[in-house]
C-alpha cells in the first residue's frame, strides 16, 4: 500500500523495465478461475454446441451459423462467437472443453487489458487492483466457464476501449475508426447489447480530445457509419439471400436477421416482450413467458457431483417447485423486481454487487472538486468514460423487462476499474488527510462489509455464520480502526489498509470459486452456492442439487417409473397461459415446471435413466439428456435414406442427438419450437420428396407450429414404444407424457 503515493510516471517508467510480479498471481487466479474443471463439461450449452457441431460439417452451415446439420434452421443469435467456437474445436477436436476455451482465454484477456488500461492513468497499484477486482466479480468467471457469448463480448468492447484511449492519446483517427469497428464486431455477437457502451464512448471523445468541434462531430458521424456498417454486414448478407437457400433466421417471426436484432434481441429485453408464438399481442413483462432465448430454453441438471449435493440445502420434496417471479422467487429468473435498488436484491447483488458501494465512494472521491466546465484532468477523463459505461447499462437492468442473471458482467469492467482506480485515490485522500474526502476510505470499508453481510445472509445454511459474522465484524472494525489513526502515518496504517481490501475481496473471492466447488452451469451461468441450478437463488428457497433450477429433463424416449405430481416443472407451450411460469417446450400448469420435450412429469435427473452418475464428465442441462440409445437404434436402422435422423418440435430434444451422431434432427419450430418456418404443405413437400419420416412430439402445437403437429397426429402410423422407448413403465400422460414416435410416408 505505502506504493499507492508514488507518481504514475515513476511506476509507468519502472515497470516498463520487468514483468509486474504482482500481475502474474493475479493472471493466475483468472486462469484458474476460468479454466480449472471446464473439461469435464461434455456438452456445455448444448443449444450453442450443436450449432458448433453443424458448422464443423460445412460452410453454408459455418456462415449462416445453423443449428442442425441440415440447415435447416439458425441458433438466436449473430455468428462471430461461433465462429471462433467452430475454429476452436477444428483445433483441438470436437468437446465441450474445446468450445468452451475461448470464452474463458477471453475472460482471462479482459483482466489483463483491465489492468492496462486502468494503470497508465492511475498507476499500477490501481491497475492491479482492478484486475483483481475483476477477475473475482463472481459472475465474470461463472460465464467465461461456459460457450455463452458474454465473456467474448465484454473483452472485444474492452480491445474497443483500449482502441479509444489510444486513439485520444495519439491523435490519429485511424484509432478512432477501428474502436467503433470493434464494436461493430461486437454487434455480430451479441447484437444490440454491445451499443450499451456507445454513451460512454462518445462522451469520452468528445470531452477528451482536442481537437474542435466540427472535427469531433466528422470523426464521429464517420466512425459510427462505420460501426453500423459493421454491424449489419452479416445481416445484410444473409437477409438479401434468398430464403430457400439458407437456413431460417431461428427465433425470428420474418426470418430476418435485422428484425431479431432490433426486436426479439433488442427491443424486447427492454420490454420484457419476448414473446415467439407469432401473435402481435404484447403481455405485461412479468406475464412474458416464452423467452425464447437459449439461455432460458437451456436448463440444468446438477453439474455437483452427488457428494457435493450435501452443500446445498434440501426442500421437502412434496412442495411445488415455485415458478421464478413466483412465490418466494425474486423476480422472473431470479433478477428481481424492477426499480433502482434492483441490483441490490437477492439473485443480481451477489453475482456483481459486493463492491458497489465502495465503488460509489470511489466515484464521489474521484470526481470531487470537478467543474462541469473544465479543465479536467486525465484521471477525470477516463473516469466520466468509466461512469459513461456504469450508468447506463445498471440503469438498464434496473428496469429491464427481460434479461439473465449472467448478463450483469457487463457491469464488470466499470465496477473494478472503479475499484482500482478508487482504492487509490481514496486511499491517497485519507493519508494526506484532506477534509471530509479523508473519511470516504472508512465510510466505503464500512458500507461495503454491510452490503456483504446482506448478501450473504440468506445463505447462511450453505456457508455457515462464521465468514458473515467476519466479513460483518472485521469490516467494522477496520473501518472505526482507520478512522481513529486518520492522523497518523506508519506502516501499521499501510497494512490496515491492505487488510481491509483483503476482507472485501475474501467473499468475491470465494463466490466466484463456486462453479468449481458445487458445479457450474452452462445454461443459465450463476454463480453462488447454488451455482450448479442456474438459478442463483438461495438455498433456503431450492431443492435440493438434482433437483434445483430446472432439472428434471428427459431424453426422447426415456421414462421413469416413478411419475409424481410433487415437484413439478412444467415447460410453456410457446402460447400465453395467464403469467405463469413456462419453459419452452411444453405446457403450463398452476405455476409449476414440468420437463420439456419427451419427458416424463417428475423430477429426475435428465439421464436418470441411462446416465451413470459416477461419471467424470457432466451433461449440464435439460437439453444436455443422454441421447437415448434405443431410439437412436431403431430410427438409425430404418432410416432409408431420409436427410433427416428425425424431426421434434424444438431444439430440446434435437440438440443431444445432433451433438452425439452429427447427423441432421430437424427442430420444426426452432428454438423454443414457436418459430413460424414450417407449413403442412412444406412439411408434405419434404416427406414426398423422401427428407423426414420419423416425428417425435411431446407434448400439444406450440404457437405457430400447431396445425403442423396436428396434421402429423393425423396422418401418421404411431410407433408402439416397445420398439424405442427405454423403458415401458410410464404410459403417455397427455401434452406433459413422455412423447411419442410417429412415421409419416407419403407417395
Amino acid at each position: 500500500m505505502k506504493h499507492m503515493n508514488s507518481e504514475v510516471k515513476e511506476e509507468r517508467t519502472s515497470n516498463k523495465k520487468r514483468i509486474d510480479l504482482f500481475l502474474v498471481p493475479i493472471v493466475l487466479i483468472a486462469a484458474f478461475l476460468n479454466l480449472f474443471k471446464i473439461w469435464t463439461d461434455e456438452y456445455a450449452n448444448a443449444y450453442y454446441t450443436a450449432a458448433v457441431k453443424s458448422m464443423l460439417q460445412s460452410f453454408h452451415n459455418f456462415f449462416y451459423a445453423s443449428f442442425d446439420p441440415g440447415g435447416y434452421v439458425t441458433i438466436d443469435k449473430p455468428p462471430v462467437v461461433f465462429w471462433i467456437q467452430t475454429i476452436s474445436a477444428k483445433i483441438f477436436g470436437f468437446h465441450g472443453w474445446s468450445v468452451i476455451l475461448p470464452q474463458a482465454l477471453a475472460g482471462i484477456g479482459s483482466v489483463l487489458l483491465l489492468y492496462v488500461l486502468v494503470k497508465r492513468t492511475f498507476g499500477v497499484w490501481a491497475g492491479r487492483f482492478a484486475a483483481l477486482a475483476m477477475a473475482l466479480t463472481p459472475i465474470v468467471p461463472a460465464v467465461s466457464r461456459t460457450n455463452n457469448i458474454d465473456s467474448m463480448l465484454v473483452f472485444t468492447l474492452l480491445v474497443a476501449t483500449w482502441m479509444l484511449f489510444r486513439a485520444v492519446r495519439t491523435a490519429k483517427f485511424g484509432w478512432v475508426l477501428a474502436a467503433f469497428a470493434m464494436i461493430g464486431v461486437a454487434f455480430n455477437m451479441k447484437m444490440l447489447q454491445a451499443y450499451m457502451v456507445l454513451p460512454a464512448f462518445y462522451v469520452f471523445y468528445v470531452v477528451a480530445t482536442k481537437i474542435t468541434w466540427k472535427k469531433k462531430i466528422a470523426f464521429l458521424t464517420t466512425a459510427t457509419a462505420l460501426m453500423l456498417a459493421v454491424s449489419v454486414s452479416w445481416a445484410v448478407v444473409v437477409d438479401s439471400t434468398s430464403a430457400d437457400k439458407r437456413p431460417y433466421m431461428g427465433s425470428s417471426q420474418t426470418n430476418s436477421v435485422l428484425e431479431l436484432a432490433f426486436g426479439y434481441n433488442g427491443i424486447n429485453r427492454l420490454t420484457g416482450n419476448t414473446s415467439v408464438t407469432g401473435s402481435s399481442h404484447k403481455q405485461p413483462a412479468q406475464a412474458q413467458q416464452q423467452t425464447a432465448s437459449s439461455e432460458t430454453k437451456q436448463t440444468s441438471n446438477s453439474n455437483a457431483e452427488s457428494s457435493q449435493s450435501s452443500n446445498q440445502s434440501k426442500s421437502s420434496s412434496s412442495k411445488k417447485m415455485q415458478a421464478p417471479g413466483g412465490g418466494n422467487q425474486n423476480g422472473m429468473f431470479n433478477t428481481g423486481n424492477p426499480g433502482p435498488f434492483r441490483l441490490f436484491q437477492k439473485g443480481l447483488s451477489d453475482q456483481i454487487s459486493w463492491l458497489l458501494p465502495f465503488v460509489i465512494f470511489s466515484i464521489v472521491g474521484l470526481f470531487a472538486g470537478v467543474k462541469f466546465k473544465g479543465p479536467y484532468t486525465t484521471k477525470q477523463k477516463e473516469s466520466l468514460f468509466w461512469l459513461a459505461w456504469l450508468l447506463p447499462v445498471a440503469v438498464f437492468f434496473s428496469i429491464a423487462g427481460f434479461f439473465h442473471q449472467y448478463y450483469l458482467i457487463m457491469l464488470a469492467p466499470p465496477i473494478a476499474a472503479f475499484a482500482g482506480a478508487g482504492a487509490v485515490a481514496l486511499w491517497s485522500m485519507y493519508k494526506q488527510r484532506n477534509g471530509w474526502k479523508s473519511w470516504l476510505l472508512p465510510g466505503g470499508i464500512l458500507t461495503t462489509a454491510a452490503l456483504q453481510v446482506y448478501i450473504m445472509s440468506p445463505y447462511v445454511s450453505s456457508i455457515g455464520v462464521a465468514p458473515i459474522a467476519g466479513v460483518g465484524a472485521l469490516g467494522v472494525i477496520l473501518a472505526l480502526v482507520l478512522a481513529v489513526r486518520k492522523e497518523r502515518k506508519n506502516a501499521v496504517t499501510n497494512y490496515l489498509g491492505v487488510a481491509a481490501m483483503v476482507v472485501l475481496l475474501a467473499m468475491p473471492a470465494y463466490w466466484a470459486m463456486t462453479p468449481i466447488i458445487y458445479g457450474g452451469n452452462s445454461m443459465l451461468p450463476a454463480a453462488g452456492p447454488d451455482s450448479s441450478s442456474g438459478m442463483g437463488r438461495p438455498p433456503s428457497t431450492a431443492t435440493n442439487s438434482k433437483q434445483s433450477g430446472f432439472n428434471g429433463m428427459q431424453p426422447p424416449g426415456s421414462s421413469s417409473g416413478n411419475s409424481s405430481s410433487n415437484n413439478q416443472m412444467q415447460p410453456p407451450s410457446g402460447s400465453s397461459n395467464g403469467g405463469q411460469m413456462q419453459m419452452p417446450g411444453g405446457s403450463s400448469n398452476n405455476g409449476q415446471m414440468q420437463p420439456p420435450s419427451g419427458s416424463s412429469n417428475n423430477s429426475q435427473m435428465p439421464n436418470s435413466s441411462s446416465s451413470k452418475s459416477s461419471s467424470s464428465k457432466r451433461k449440464s442441462g435439460g437439453m444436455n439428456a443422454e441421447v437415448n440409445k434405443k431410439l437412436l437404434n431403431y430410427l438409425t436402422k430404418n432410416n432409408t435414406g431420409e436427410k433427416y435422423l428425425f424431426a421434434t418440435t424444438d431444439s430440446t430434444s434435437a440438440a443431444p442427438y445432433i451433438i452425439e451422431t452429427g447427423k441432421p434432427v430437424m427442430a420444426m419450430g426452432g428454438f423454443s419450437g414457436s418459430d413460424p418456418i414450417l407449413t403442412v404443405s412444406k412439411l408434405k413437400a419434404m416427406i414426398k420428396k423422401g427428407e423426414v419420416k420419423y416425428f417425435y412430439l411431446s407434448g400439444m402445437g406450440k404457437g405457430g407450429q400447431s396445425d403442423v403437429i396436428t396434421w402429423i397426429k393425423e396422418n401418421s402410423k404411431e410407433i408402439p414404444s416397445s420398439k424405442w422407448q427405454s423403458t415401458s413403465s410410464s404410459s403417455q400422460q397427455g401434452p406433459s407424457g413422455n412423447g411419442t414416435l410417429y412415421e409419416i410416408t407419403l407417395k
